[in-house]
């Protein structure tokens, strides 16, 4: 397996402007096409937090929109981390708020 097909877990955590304005939707549906697993989420303090896994390519790009937002929202920090994929999730889904 070359490095770029190594699984990663990307875990996020986005301010700003993101809840109300279908930034939980757009993750959800942007993950889905690109394959990943994993969640997205509302925090009760307004930030939106999303667990991913997949190859790091696609992570990457995932990153990339999740730093744009959908149209309507405004993000001002995304702080990230990397981890090892853990495997334990079959698709990408909306979790409850926590």
């Amino acid at each position: 397996m070359s490095p770029e097909n190594d699984l990663s877990r990307l875990h996020a955590v986005i301010d700003g402007s993101v809840q109300g304005v279908g930034f939980r939707m757009f993750v959800l549906e942007y993950a889905q096409s690109l394959g990943l697993t994993g969640w997205v989420r509302n925090k009760y303090d307004g930030r939106v937090e999303v667990i991913a896994e997949g190859p790091q390519a696609d992570l990457d790009r995932l990153l990339d929109k999740i730093r744009l937002g959908p149209r309507s929202a405004f993000v001002t920090e995304v702080q990230k981390e990397w981890l090892p994929a853990s495997g334990e999730f079959n698709y990408f889904a909306v979790r409850q708020t926590e």
